[in-house]
């Protein structure tokens, strides 16, 4: 009885692996045959955008259905490009899952043109093309570009820096690589950006740097005698007693030192606050109650805050009173000084994440947050 079994089955693998063979041969091949082409909005339409519609529709594109041999289910995703782009470095303006048309916001389009390096209030040209795909492969892209006009708004804040951030079991956050995940970032020289620098608290054991919160592909690490390193699976440095510590680097010369920092004196504050014609857009920013800042649970001298901020200045002040305010005259980072008022913080409108170090002064606005 086993033996028949064992026959029965074994026929039935034999007549399993023929039909799939046959069925591999015999399976059509899927191509293309149709490409996408817009069909609306009509070419060389011209668009002002306004901050203050940011969340309006500013059009809603309209293409042809892709055909392929078969009956599949179709991908679809909008592009945008310079004119006369190659489309290699287009950015996606929205997609759908067999609809032939995607509303896209104010905000959307504006961001998308900004970042191709569309100038505020500058009226500029760019083409739209639709990429059509069955499973993300078999990919077709439009023949013919629609072209239309965008004036944009000021939308994301230029900012040509590197942000390095810790991670490891010595420091917030610890190994976990989550764009979530609270992760403290070096403060950056506003003179010379090329210096990074953090005093603070680190627990005993090792740590490194990524660029990119939620990636491992760009990493900052330690390649022995005081250099570091940029690469993937970059060297760790060791924290070998909990304490305070300087960690200081320079990505120009590589050159890193991590020293013990004294910090049994420092002032514990119960309030750190940021004020500012920034904060309101006029004078009145520097009255009444600062923006106030919430302090980090890992390392007790940091705080952070994420707010919206206008074309002004600003700066960090103690406790809601001017006896310890902190400043500085470049934008976007710098290292102040220990209580030092210095001079006020220049501004951009964006919507920024701060952190500000009363150790040493050390500030960080990080522009363009969602």
């Amino acid at each position: 009885m086993k033996n028949i079994t064992k026959s029965v089955i074994a026929l039935f693998a034999v007549l399993a692996l023929s039909c799939s063979v046959e069925d591999v041969e015999d399976r059509p091949v899927i191509q293309g045959i149709d490409t996408p082409e817009l069909v609306a909005p009509e070419n060389d339409k011209s668009y002002v955008l306004l901050e203050e519609n940011a969340d309006d529709v500013a059009e809603r594109f309209v293409w042809t259905k892709a055909t392929y041999n078969g009956d599949v289910e179709i991908g679809y995703k909008l592009l945008i490009d310079v004119k006369g782009g190659d489309f290699t470095k287009a950015i996606e303006l929205g997609g759908t899952s067999g609809a032939t048309q995607v509303e896209v916001s104010v905000k959307t389009l504006n961001q998308a043109v900004i970042e191709l390096g569309g100038i505020p209030d500058e009226l500029g040209s760019y083409d739209i093309k639709v990429m059509s795909s069955l499973a993300g492969v078999e990919k077709m892209m439009s023949e013919t570009p629609l072209t239309i006009l965008v004036n944009p708004y000021t939308g994301l804040v230029p900012y040509a820096f590197t942000d390095w951030y810790l991670i490891g079991a010595a420091v917030e956050g610890g190994w976990d690589n989550n764009a979530d995940t609270n992760h403290q970032p070096m403060f950056r020289g506003g003179v010379n950006p090329s210096i990074y620098k953090f005093t603070g608290y680190f627990a005993a054991g090792n740590f490194k740097l990524i660029s990119v919160k939620g990636s491992w592909a760009s990493q900052l690490g330690n390649a022995g005698n005081n250099l570091i390193e940029i690469k993937d699976n970059a060297g760790e440095f060791a924290i070998s007693a909990s304490g305070y510590y300087t960690f200081t680097f320079n990505v120009e010369t590589l050159a890193y030192t991590l020293v013990p920092y004294d910090a049994s004196a420092a002032s514990v504050y119960s309030r750190i606050g940021f004020l500012g014609t920034s904060r309101t857009g006029s004078e009145a920013g520097w009255n009444g109650d600062d923006s106030e800042m919430t302090v980090s649970a890992f390392s007790p001298h940091v705080w952070s805050m994420t707010i919206s901020l206008f074309d002004g200045k600003g700066k960090f002040r103690a406790n809601n009173a001017w006896d310890k305010n902190w400043g500085g005259d470049t934008e976007f980072s710098g290292f102040t000084g220990n209580g030092a008022s210095g001079g006020d913080i220049p501004v951009a409108k964006s919507k920024y994440k701060i952190y500000f170090n009363d150790l040493d002064g050390s500030y960080l606005m990080l522009p363009n947050q969602e």
